[in-house]
């Protein structure tokens, strides 16, 4: 190989941008969210500001309109080529990230703002925790503590939802999951109708691991995405923020009769904190370990957080 070929020992796929270089890229576009607005938006014990929005967010959601835009033109050049008229395809976008990182608000935020930019109106959110297999599953299968891992999804069904929507199909639809259930709705379905956007947000939306049994080709539910975010933090702080949530649903959702999760509802600081010690050790800090973080890199933008749970600085893959 000619030296001018090999790539440099320090070789790195992304640009890198500090708070002050990404909020620059926003040019001149306004902020839409009022503080009211964004207050529904946010997640629990979630402290996302209109600054942050504003610096992060906003030319977040600039590059993807853009994106949209050249992704459009290039369906129209196709169709004007073929001499057809074909269903504008929905542009999909996924956000991967721990439980308790923040990649819902994420999720949320970002609706929020693309569907504010007047090319792409209709966004939709689906998560994957719909795809879960119903908890009567788990337990046939011994997994219910193996929840979230990927071995729990109804990965067929999560494909054949995406296989749908990006073939241009009028309708798809997804099943509900309950947190307060902690279980699938069995009587009802999200409807998702032909969106201009959908945002997949979900804890292994970026998983490419090679099932064992299977020799032949695989499709993974990345190939339908357009754009990849992942939402990053260094694994202590995701800790402490995971107990930090369960201390304050302890306060809050646990209280309801009707919680899965009724029974630490009278639990002590400490026992609860020890509680979700355990479960962070047991279950979610496995899983980010061994199944999240490894698809970091395989993400198109990472924001980076800091120890006080906002973006501190922004990923860009080179083209």
């Amino acid at each position: 190989m000619p030296e001018s070929a090999r790539e440099p020992e320090n070789f790195d796929p992304y640009l890198r941008f500090s708070e002050s270089e990404w909020s620059e890229l926003r040019a001149s576009t306004p902020l839409p969210l009022t503080e009211e607005e964004l207050r529904g938006l946010r997640g629990i014990n979630d402290r996302l500001s209109l600054r942050e929005v504003e610096s992060f967010y906003l030319p977040l959601s600039r590059l993807l309109n853009l994106h949209v835009a050249a992704t459009q033109g290039l369906h129209r050049a196709t169709d004007a080529f073929l001499r057809q008229t074909s269903a504008k395809m929905p542009y999909v976008i996924g956000v991967a990230g721990s439980v308790a990182v923040g990649k819902s608000t994420t999720a949320r935020v970002l609706q929020a703002l693309l569907a504010r930019w007047p090319d792409h109106p209709r966004v939709a959110l689906v998560t994957t925790d719909g795809f879960l297999h119903p908890n009567r599953v788990l337990l046939e299968r011994g997994l219910m503590n193996r929840k979230g891992f990927p071995e729990s999804y109804d990965v067929r069904r999560l494909l054949r939802f995406m296989t749908e929507l990006k073939s241009g199909k009028e309708e798809v639809r997804a099943p509900v999951y309950s947190h307060t259930a902690y279980d699938i709705l069995p009587d009802q379905e999200e409807v998702v109708q032909r969106p201009d956007i959908l945002i997949l947000e979900g804890l292994n939306v970026l998983q490419a691991r090679t099932h064992p049994e299977r020799t032949g080709p695989q499709i993974f539910i990345s190939d339908f995405f357009d754009f990849s975010i992942y939402v990053d933090a260094q694994e202590e702080q995701i800790q402490h923020w995971y107990v930090e949530r369960f201390l304050k649903l302890r306060d809050t959702a646990f209280q309801s009769p009707q919680s899965y999760f009724h029974r630490y509802a009278r639990l002590t600081e400490q026992e609860a904190t020890e509680t979700a010690l355990r479960i962070w050790h047991e279950i979610n800090g496995l899983n980010l370990y061994e199944n999240i973080a490894p698809t970091r890199t395989r993400a198109d933008l990472i924001l980076e957080k800091g120890a006080d749970h906002a973006v501190r600085g922004v990923l860009l893959r080179k083209l």
